[in-house]
């Protein structure tokens, strides 16, 4: 069995503050993706015992950014997705293990007034366009922050949120195209075991106190290629451990990995 971990921490130079280290090495994953990174090579000398890291930088400085600290060493690291529009905010790592690739993402954000919904959906296509490219070689699993609630079970308050980033008919629409089955899909791991599960969410705003109240969203997932869907054994949503506006997820899968590097 193998265990990976996603969390988008919001700033890992803060998250490592309030406790990030103790948090991922409790959960004893193989793999531990992280988005919204924020930093820059050299800001921060962060060594997870066992763990070899693999960083994707924005070139803005303080923004996005991705990670993934391996127990396992991979053929291949690729940064990016081989659009140039897209490859320079550091939202993707590609890890090409022998029997899978394992890809961590940070999606766009739509942003305050849709205004970068356009840019979005060039994201979308590009980015399904590269899994399906990955898909044909060896299956995929894919996680990260892809902000989107898919349904409206995926968030406390859809109907006031129906036009708001994260929840436009655009974003879902794409996602549901990412996860058809009759196109070569991508599965929802949560979804698939808890298809009915409601009140359970990764995102809370720092606002209006809303982790208190539990009022989030589901945007932080994992999908696999529909046919590891049979291999997936458990997918959690880790709401207790705080740290960052997103809480961990969780996948185990019955996936040979090689030995620990």
């Amino acid at each position: 069995m193998t265990r990976f971990v996603s969390w988008n921490v919001n700033g890992l130079r803060a998250c490592v503050d309030k406790g990030f280290v103790d948090s991922v090495l409790a959960l004893d994953a193989d793999f531990i993706c992280l988005q919204e990174t924020k930093m820059q090579a050299g800001q921060l000398d962060l060594e997870l015992p066992g763990y070899k890291a693999y960083y994707n930088y924005a070139d803005k400085k303080g923004y996005s950014g991705t990670a993934i600290f391996s127990r396992h060493e991979p053929i291949a690291v690729t940064t990016g997705i081989g659009v140039d529009e897209h490859d320079h905010e550091g939202r993707v790592i590609t890890l090409e293990m022998p029997a899978y690739y394992l890809v961590t993402v940070y999606v766009p954000n739509s942003q305050d007034g849709l205004r970068r919904l356009d840019y979005r959906m060039r994201w979308e296509d590009d980015f399904r366009a590269y899994l399906k490219r990955l898909d044909a070689v060896k299956p995929v699993i894919v996680c990260g922050d892809m902000n989107v609630a898919h349904q409206e079970i995926d968030l406390k308050n859809p109907k006031t949120n129906r036009r708001n980033a994260g929840f436009t008919d655009e974003e879902r629409a794409k996602m549901t195209r990412l996860l058809d089955p009759d196109d070569g899909a991508m599965v929802d791991t949560f979804r698939l075991l808890y298809p009915e599960r409601r009140d359970i969410y990764s995102w809370w705003s720092y606002r209006f106190r809303a982790r208190e109240k539990n009022a989030g969203w589901r945007i932080d997932y994992f999908l696999v290629s529909a046919r590891l869907a049979p291999q997936v054994a458990a997918a959690d949503i880790h709401t207790a451990i705080l740290g960052s506006d997103h809480c961990p997820v969780s996948l185990d899968l019955a996936v040979s990995s090689p030995h620990p590097s």
